[in-house]
């Protein structure tokens, strides 16, 4: 009759298997722990890790005030504020902003450039009813009507609570 094989497995020791990984690893990762010491010596002429050594120490009194600071009404609306605005910014396409902070600066030389001459109603009249004015006037009263409507809105809802 047939012998079963023994098979014994000998039991597997995890401190030896990491033991045996850090020996290899400054053979086999050599550059990258070069470039780690690099990093770390910079921090530490800089004081980087001098500043976070500190707040280490002082972590639970900074998230203490960081919290009571939370709490506060004007720190609640703020972040409801920002998340309105990450929402508001999210849908507005980069071209139209790129369009809006490109005219800042083209605007504010121009009318600098400008400052010695005299402004006469005329010349005002005939720049406002230039093909861009009229484009840029057409935006700010669309604006303005949706900001209107949006203001009715909130007042009818504010009159019902």
């Amino acid at each position: 009759m047939a012998q079963p094989i023994p098979l014994e497995i000998p039991p597997r020791n995890p401190r030896a298997d990491l033991r045996s990984r850090l020996e290899q690893a400054p053979e086999e990762h050599a550059e990258a722990v070069l470039a780690a010491y690099e990093v770390l010596q910079q921090l530490h002429e800089r004081g980087v890790l001098e500043i976070m050594r500190g707040a280490l120490a002082a972590s639970d009194e900074i998230l203490e005030k960081v919290v009571d600071n939370a709490r506060t009404p004007e720190a609640i609306r703020a972040i409801r504020n920002l998340l309105f605005w990450r929402r508001i910014l999210g849908s507005i396409e980069p071209e139209w902003f790129q369009g809006i902070f490109q005219a800042i600066p083209e605007g504010i030389a121009q009318a600098t450039a400008e400052r010695d001459r005299p402004v006469s109603l005329f010349g005002l009249l005939r720049r406002a009813i230039s093909r861009d004015s009229l484009r840029g006037l057409a935006a700010a009263i669309d604006f303005l009507q949706a900001f209107g409507r949006h203001l009715r809105s909130s007042e009818s809802k504010t009159k019902e609570t």
